[in-house]
């Protein structure tokens, strides 16, 4: 007897292996599946700019990086004596300018390297809802007695989308939805520009399979709907005669949400929030994600690694035991065994 339904997978060629190099954007979910590459200690950079939802803003981030296009003043503004910047996610924010201008471009060229040299590069979108300025004149402090130093002016031009609006009022912000043309041109530009720098990146699509529900259920529906129209609208294009265009072999899509919503459609793989899938929904879209896209090959040191990250978690009850110095010579004997084969990896 069958109790779910299940969604056919197959194995792709040009696998994940542990001499790949993985570059993942976009949701929380793709830290999800990026917190898995961490365990197992695959080479791997996760959202160098912080989660960013719609493929807008995940496609700015791609120009500017390819083209080193620098973030400087006009990038950036302060509010409530924060520095932020509409295009990254406010877990870069900083009190000093100078500092906040220093990371943010060296995750910039963190970003920037790892685009020329991934062999995979993962994009999780989670949201065709966005926003655009509408008033980028206007002080960002909804304080009428907040102090000049408080205030600054919007550095974006009145409609541009932003990637995070930073809690600033919602006055200075139209929400909208993204049209499916318009996805699949972000998903085009996407695929276009890191086919100039890097020809052998394999890039893989998928959705979160997180629930906006703060904007409606239906709405949340219907987002969802055009980032799936849209990377199949993009993925059935017909190639263009050049060859880094051939979209059909260089860019996939994985149904994380169709595995979500079909197979694991039941409120025990949520989180608390109802909205999240908990780690048991996780490890199994990870399992089947690596029935496709993991070689089989790296099972075994998958298993190795498995066994040294439970020895490193493991609490003793004396530390100072003859048992437990002989644990921890043996574990860092496995250790030192692992990095002299595969020398990046470090626990």
């Amino acid at each position: 007897m069958k109790l779910q339904t299940e969604i056919s997978l197959k194995p792709e060629e040009n696998q994940i292996d542990y001499s790949s190099k993985i570059l993942l954007m976009g949701s929380c979910f793709s830290e999800n599946i990026g917190g898995k590459f961490d365990f197992y200690k695959f080479q791997n950079l996760q959202n160098p700019f912080g989660v960013i939802f719609n493929p807008v803003s995940i496609e700015k981030l791609i120009v500017r990086a390819i083209d080193d296009v620098s973030f400087s003043e006009e990038d950036i503004f302060q509010h409530n004596e924060v520095w932020k910047c509409f295009d990254v996610h406010s877990e870069l924010s900083a009190l000093d300018k100078n500092e906040f201008l220093e990371n943010l471009n060296s995750a910039l060229q963190n970003l920037r390297k790892a685009l020329f040299s991934a062999t995979h590069i993962i994009f999780t979108f989670g949201t065709s809802w966005v926003y655009r300025t509408v008033d980028a004149s206007a002080p960002l402090s909804d304080r009428a007695s907040a102090p000049l130093s408080d205030r600054a002016s919007a550095p974006l031009s009145t409609g541009e989308i932003v990637a995070n609006c930073h809690k600033l009022p919602k006055q200075h912000f139209q929400k909208e939805l993204l049209s499916i043309e318009t996805i699949s041109k972000s998903l085009q530009t996407i695929f276009d520009k890191i086919s100039t720098i890097n020809l052998a990146a394999t890039i893989i699509n998928t959705v979160s399979p997180v629930r906006h529900i703060k904007d409606g259920f239906a709405e949340n529906s219907l987002s969802k709907a055009h980032l799936i129209s849209a990377i199949h609208h993009f993925l059935n294009l017909k190639s263009a005669p050049d060859s880094f265009r051939d979209v059909n072999r260089k860019s996939f899509y994985f149904p994380a949400f169709e595995i979500m919503m079909d197979e694991l459609r039941d409120y025990r793989f949520y989180a608390e929030d109802l909205l999240h899938p908990n780690s048991t929904a996780i490890e199994l879209i990870w399992q089947k994600f690596s029935r496709v896209w993991i070689a089989s090959e790296t099972e075994t040191l998958q298993k190795e690694i498995t066994a040294v990250q439970s020895g490193l978690n493991h609490r003793p009850f004396n530390p100072n035991s003859a048992e437990h110095l002989q644990f921890s010579e043996k574990l860092q004997l496995k250790i030192r065994e692992i990095q002299k084969r595969f020398p990046h990896i470090r626990f």
